[in-house]
Order: structure tokens, then sequence, then C-alpha cells
């Protein structure tokens, strides 16, 4: 069976979980202390839109003046609190977006700018305007703002909107982290730069042998046309097409050696590894979850864990290991790595965004928040533009949405979340549609972390998205009580004793998941991509095994 939406007759519930709930709200209670979500609140209260919030009035001395209004992004609920206007959430609807952000974009404002990049690179009920997202990441870039960096950078790997260019995003990619010299990026940097290096040199030489070849051609058909008599005017012609050729030729070859020369110099390779994370002298009892942690005298800040397993569907048909995926993780996550875990079995729409929305009272920018989902998950084509969604228990099914939670809400919470470190595990069938940014370009990363690479990601912002396939039906059993890639996923935890970085993971995982999944004749292959929309910057989010640090 797979975890897929194109089901067979509808299934009622055989339990419905309340006790997930109730333990979120009772672990936020303690970590806000009292500050969760009114339980009047409805679906519509905890969706994310697009909000313009009122002028406040200032007074200076005996003058009294008012402040622009504000675009912000957070829920209904907040922003008819704080007095706003706001644009229903309306995912076809390109106009309404921009009406609340475009007017500061135009004042300069770079997150603004950034904002309307995005909304012109999904083009909502319209093709995507990709060249429209450059110029405006470009604007926000130019002022130096991470996010906008990376999200060109984005667009340079694939050539949308702007001509392809690997190296670009590279350097783009490098400025929004600030990771000039950096550990996990100077060695795929170095490769690329010897990669397209190479390739420019081997084209100036076969230019050369073409060129070489051609001059010599016209010089025998111009020496016969010189010791002939009559010569046709066919062969002088010919001559002439040679001629043009071979400045075109040599054109060619004189721009890829301005580029060769454009290109800076090729860094060495390093090789000498620094000392790794996890070596003796710096383990230590990791104080008790939610206490924030130290390794070695960097802050890692407090761990915590939403663990969502949607199994027993109202409406269609009931999956086999999503409950026992989401226990064992949980388990793994408290016990071998010190999360605070809150664990939901079987939640509705409204239990999925709520817990989404008073995760943003409870955690403090130096936070790290893991987001486990193991349900069902379906897609909608609208137009061009295909969207992803995750299926809670009360979903009807396809094509009817009501119920359904939007890819573009969960990325639009964890946009707003205060914890710089986030990522997202989705075992679900097209689960990879949850991110539309292509796959790193860099995924080098040691196979040990070290200090110093931590201290360089550590400040920097993660949305990150590890996903059990991409735009494609997943295996929900087929692996002793758990679907193959929570099997492949947590096994790769428990195995681990070491301080180990969300690329890492995904390189051990990955072989593991195609190799399980092609033993029962089925393909399934993981993607690790960052969320962008979410406001990803080169951050990381790192695995801190219990007894690592103090």
């Amino acid at each position: 069976m797979t975890r897929n939406s194109v089901l067979s007759s509808p299934a009622p519930s055989s339990r419905r979980h309340a006790a997930g709930l109730a333990w979120l709200c009772a672990a936020l209670v303690a970590a806000t202390g009292g500050a969760v979500a009114a339980p009047s609140l409805q679906r519509q209260d905890l969706e994310i839109v697009d909000c313009l919030l009122p002028p406040q009035v200032r007074r200076v001395g005996g003058r009294t003046f008012q402040t622009p209004r504000r675009p912000t992004r957070t829920t209904l609920s907040d922003c008819r609190i704080r007095g706003g206007e706001w644009v229903e959430y309306d995912r076809a609807n390109l106009a309404t977006a921009l009406a609340v952000w475009l007017e500061t974009a135009q004042a300069g404002d770079a997150e603004a700018q950034t904002v309307v990049g995005e909304i012109y690179e999904k083009g909502l009920g319209t093709a995507p305007d990709y060249t429209r997202a450059a110029e405006w990441y470009r604007k926000a870039s130019d002022q130096g703002y991470a996010r906008a960096l990376f999200n060109l950078g984005t667009l340079y790997e694939q050539g949308l909107g702007v001509e392809k260019d690997t190296l670009q995003a590279l350097n783009l990619y490098r400025d929004a982290g600030g990771l000039k010299g950096d550990l996990g990026f100077e060695e795929g940097y170095r490769q690329e730069l010897e990669r397209q290096r190479a390739e420019l040199q081997q084209s100036i030489d076969e230019r050369d042998r073409q060129i070489d070849a051609l001059e010599h051609q016209v010089n025998e058909l111009e020496r016969k046309l010189d010791t002939q008599t009559g010569a046709s005017a066919e062969k002088a012609a010919e001559v002439s097409t040679l001629r043009a050729l071979l400045a075109q030729l040599r054109v060619d070859r004189d721009g890829s050696r301005t580029r060769l020369d454009a290109l800076p110099a090729v860094a060495p390779a390093r090789t000498r590894e620094p000392s790794a994370v996890g070596a003796a002298g710096i383990q230590a009892a990791a104080p008790p979850a939610p206490s924030p942690r130290q390794l070695a005298g960097l802050g890692l800040g407090r761990y915590f864990a939403l663990v969502i397993g949607n199994q027993n569907y109202r409406r269609i048909e009931p999956l086999q290991t999503p409950i026992n995926d989401a226990r064992r993780a949980a388990r793994v996550l408290k016990e071998d790595y010190g999360f605070s875990v809150t664990v939901i079995d079987d939640a509705d729409d409204v239990a999925m965004l709520r817990a989404l929305n008073d995760l943003n009272g409870a955690l403090k920018p130096e936070d790290n928040l893991l987001i486990y989902y193991a349900g069902h998950g379906t897609r909608l084509r609208t137009g061009s533009r295909e969207a992803g969604y995750w299926l809670p228990v009360n979903a009807d099914p396809p094509p009817t949405d009501t119920f359904w939670v939007p890819n573009e809400q969960v990325t639009a919470h964890l946009a707003r979340l205060a914890a710089r470190r986030v990522l997202v595990v989705a075992d679900s069938c097209y689960a990879g549609l949850l991110s539309d940014d292509p796959s790193f370009l860099m995924r080098q990363e040691p196979s040990q972390v070290s200090l110093d690479y931590m201290r360089v990601r550590l400040p920097k912002r993660a949305r990150l998205l590890i996903s059990s396939g991409g735009d494609q039906p997943v295996l929900d059993a087929g692996s002793q009580g758990n679907s193959v890639f929570a099997r492949a996923f947590l096994d790769t935890l428990e195995a681990n004793h070491e301080v180990m970085s969300a690329p890492a993971l995904f390189a051990r995982l990955q072989s593991r998941v195609q190799a399980a999944a092609a033993r029962t004749g089925f393909h399934q292959v993981p993607e690790f991509k960052a969320l962008k929309g979410a406001g990803h910057e080169i951050g990381d989010f790192f695995f801190v095994p219990v007894g690592t640090g103090r």
C-alpha cells in the first residue's frame, strides 16, 4: 500500500485520539506560561494571511504623526485582533497578495521586496514570472538580505528568469549565509570552479583545432584559385563562406578565453580536517530538555519536536504504519537526542494548524524544531501549477479539498516561527512538493561535523525538508511495522553516536530507502531541499546525541 490519495471506498475511523492534542496544549502551557490558542478558534482563524497592519500614531514633542501601514504574514485571528486588513487565503489570486506588499516593496523594504519576488515566482493563478521574481530578489539582495540572496541563487541554479549559472548560484548561496571560506561550501565551490575551468579550456582547445583545420582548408582553396584561370564564382563563394565561419569560431574561442580569465583562481583543496565534534574531552551529560544545550561553548538552544501520525482516516482508506512510525520517532528523538516531543495521533485539519500556530508562542530564536509528519498526502493541478497537501483524518477523498492542509500554509507557519533551525521530515505521497526549491548544489558536508562548521552555520536560519519521495507515491508499510522511509530514518538516528547534520543524515538514509523499496519492486527516491518560502538562509540542523555537550 502506498500513502496515496487515489484511494478506495471510504472507511470509518477506528479511533480518534484527543490525547495528542491535549498533550500539545499542556506542553505549550508549560513553555509559555499559559499562552495557548483559544479553544473557540476555527480553521480559518489559524490560516496564515497577508495582513496589512494599521499605522501607529506617534507623538514627538508637540507633533503627532502616523507611521506607514506595515505588511506582515500572520494568522487571520492575530490580524483581526491587531486591527489589520487581510487577504483571505487564496492560492489562485496574484493581485490580492501583491496588493498588501507592493507599496512597501517599492519603498525599498528588503523583506517586502523578497515577498513580492516569491509571489511572482509562485505565479498565483497565473504562470510564474521568474524574470520579475529575479528582479525583486536582486533589489533585496543588493541590500544584503539573506533570504533574497538564497532565493536568487535557486533561480540561477535552475536557469529560471536568468541565464543558468551554477557558479553564480554558489556565490549567492555563500553570500546568503556569510559563508566565504566556509568548510561545507569551500570544497564544492572549488570543484565547481575546476569543472567550469576545464569545460572552458576544452572549448578553447576544440575551437583552436577547428580553426587550424579550417585555415588550412581556406589556404588550399585560395592557392588553387590563384593558380587557376577563370575560377568559378562558386569557388569564390565557398571561400567567402569558410572565412565567415572562421571568423565566428574565433569569436567563440575568444569569448571562452574571456570567461576563463574572469574565473577566480582555484583555491587549493583542504588536506587537513579540524578536530571533529565528539572528540574526547568535550562530552558531558546533556541537561534535560527543554533546557538550552551547550556544546564546547556553543549555544545550541532548546530542541522541540512536533510528531503527527495520521492513520485512521474517516472517509478515505486508512493506513497501516503512521502511528507506529510517529511513536517510534518520538521515542528516538526524546531518549537518544533530548528533544521535548509532542505527539498527535489522527489529527484533523484544525488540530494540525493549531499545533503549528501554537508553536509560534513557545519557540525562541535560538531554538530548534523538528516536525515529523506521517500520513496521506496528495496533489492538485491548477493550470500549469501543481500544489501538494497533507491530509488530516477528516479529509474527503479527492478532489474535494475542503479540509486538506495546503503546503503553502505549512511553509507560511514555518516562516513566522522564531526558531532559527527548523527541519521538516515528511513521509507522505508527493511530500517533495512541500518545496519547489532545487536540491542543494552543496551537499559535500564532512562525515563528522566540526566545531568550526557549527560556528558558521548555527547563527543562520535553516528551513529544511527531508521527504520520503518527490512528486510521487511512497510506500506505507514494508519494513517490520514501519514504513520503508521511517525505518531507514529512525535506524540511522539510532545508529548514530556523533553530532550529525541534516545533509549527513539524508546521505545515510537515501540509499537505504531506495534499496528497501526496490526489494518490493517499488521505485522511491527521498529528497533533501530547502523550504525557500519559509526564509531559509543556508543554515543547518544538528542532531546532538544525549551525552554529547554540556
